[in-house]
């Protein structure tokens, strides 16, 4: 089935920011509670939006977050250390510009607020604008590995999810776009091309900078 669409998970994959919502989550836990944890504690919440990122490390730790607030804390951290410091995955930006080229639907699906999606896309040079849709994890109930996020974006530019290629770097997410009914692309970073694979990524790239040709058809 031809790929008229491609759904793009934004921590990750459009943009380098894993160390550094790992970074900032970690000196909250520590400023407000005491808790000295690390980037592998966080590693199986990777995709699943900074509420459940965060309260399940603290959960491991025997403590239960005031989530609301002390996820406003760690956005608070992560606005400052990322101004001037984030980058994109390698190759992001231009891979978006190749698929509108190609006359695809582009959208984001993100587990993150909006709040999160503006400044990561402001840092890298693009905008909302640049995409026909935007989901993010306020929007929908349930949250990767269900599968509503990216069937959300796939209703968003009309299309079936089965003609929409997923872009994920994440566990939870290439379970959701499986899920979904959504063929996808695995990124590198996080987890490895056998982990990614094993979760039900067809094809695997350890950034945008060349992807496999046959995942957009």
């Amino acid at each position: 089935m031809a790929i008229e669409g491609v759904l793009f998970d934004m921590d990750g994959v459009l943009v380098d920011s894993e160390a550094f919502i790992a970074r900032t989550a970690m000196a909250m836990l520590a400023e407000r509670y005491g808790i000295r944890a690390t980037r592998e504690d966080f590693l199986p919440f990777v995709g699943t939006g900074e509420e459940r990122f965060i309260s399940g490390v603290a959960a491991k730790h025997g403590v239960s977050l005031d989530v609301e607030s002390d996820k406003a804390r760690t956005y608070e951290l992560y606005f400052e250390v990322i101004r001037g410091e984030l980058r994109e995955v390698p190759g992001a930006a231009a891979f978006v510009r190749e698929c509108r080229a190609r006359g695809l639907k582009v959208a984001i699906a993100t587990s993150a607020d909006r709040r999160k999606v503006e400044a990561n896309l402001r840092e890298i040079g693009l905008s909302e604008a640049d995409f026909d849709a935007v989901v993010d994890g306020l929007e929908v109930e349930r949250k990767k590995p269900f599968p509503d996020i990216y069937l959300e974006a796939a209703r968003r530019l009309g299309l079936a999810p089965g003609r929409c290629l997923v872009v994920e770097d994440a566990l939870t997410g290439v379970r959701a776009a499986k899920a979904a009914g959504c063929p996808c692309l695995g990124i590198g970073g996080s987890f490895t091309e056998a982990e990614l694979r094993a979760a039900g990524a067809y094809w695997f790239a350890g950034d945008l900078l060349g992807p496999p040709p046959a995942a957009l058809g």
